[in-house]
């Protein structure tokens, strides 16, 4: 991954974003060749001679004190998720540059997490990796998201099903926003020298023609909660509240918990749904389970 380009286009889509009006500045009689700020009016608003931005805007940012990336961080109207990704890309740039812990992939987790995940009951859990990788589960977390669970060699990948499986568009029944969550996800919590970070983005930027103009819209986004709306094939629609917690035992993980409001068709959904996933592992079968034909979720 080139990270300078990667510096230079984040800072570009970033400016376009912020209209002049939006921070005082006078627009009438000025004709605008380029949409939002340009690179003077950024770096007046962050202090800085226009030719020391213009070349932090090129990629040079390896040298930068904290004081100049905060300056710009400020001019540019980031947010916490865009200053920490900001951050990264600098450096990744950096000669001896190595991953911050809070951003490394492990591939399991500890047997005293799994304990917890299977502890929770009624509520369906999974540990996924910063690119997405679902690389743990309780039961019920599994039978969720049994679309995904076709291949168990590997662990499934949430981006990987979302923009390249054909049943991701009836299982999502909020898709668009699914993919630009993701996307945007992947880069506010990725490490940039991750290589199965470069490997993800290489492969769906080449099969997935949605997911290359989203990625290339760079755009940053961490959340902590909200609403998944599913369309599960066994008990139907399900909108659940999700809520992500990053254990401090584990860096670079998250494990999300999903819930239903008593009383709604939602909460009867995934009562439901957990009589099924007893079934399951009481060695049960259903003809709704996805076959190995349908595989999507996983690398092949």
């Amino acid at each position: 991954m080139d990270h300078r380009r990667q510096i230079q286009e984040f800072l570009v889509s970033r400016r376009a974003r912020i209209s002049p009006q939006s921070v005082g500045l006078p627009v009438a009689g000025r004709k605008r060749r380029v949409p939002g700020l340009r690179r003077e009016e950024v770096a007046a608003l962050a202090g800085l001679s226009v030719d020391y931005y213009i070349r932090l805007e090129r990629g040079a940012l390896t040298n930068a004190s904290d004081s100049v990336l905060r300056a710009v961080s400020g001019a540019l109207r980031l947010d916490a998720a865009e200053q920490a990704y900001l951050l990264d890309l600098t450096r990744a740039d950096r000669p001896s540059a190595a991953p911050r812990s809070r951003r490394t992939s492990p591939a399991a987790i500890a047997p005293q997490l799994q304990t917890v995940l299977d502890a929770l009951v009624g509520v369906p859990a999974l540990v996924r990796t910063p690119t997405l990788d679902m690389i743990a589960a309780n039961p019920l977390g599994r039978a969720l998201y049994s679309v995904l669970y076709t291949d168990t060699r590997t662990a499934p990948n949430l981006a990987r099903f979302t923009f390249l499986s054909p049943r991701a568009h009836e299982f999502w029944r909020d898709w668009d926003q699914v993919a630009d969550d993701l996307t945007a996800q992947l880069r506010a919590a990725a490490n940039p020298l991750d290589r199965s970070l470069t490997d993800l983005v290489g492969e769906l930027s080449t099969r997935s023609d949605t997911f290359r103009e989203l990625w290339a819209r760079h755009d940053v986004r961490a959340h902590g909660r909200g609403t998944k709306r599913f369309r599960h094939p066994v008990v139907g629609a399900l909108d659940l509240r999700y809520d992500l917690l990053r254990p401090a035992a584990e860096p670079g993980l998250t494990m999300i918990t999903y819930s239903a409001e008593p009383g709604t068709a939602s909460h009867d959904g995934l009562s439901l749904l957990a009589s099924w996933a007893a079934g399951e592992q009481n060695g049960g079968g259903d003809r709704n389970q996805p076959t190995s034909s349908q595989q999507d979720g996983s690398r092949t």
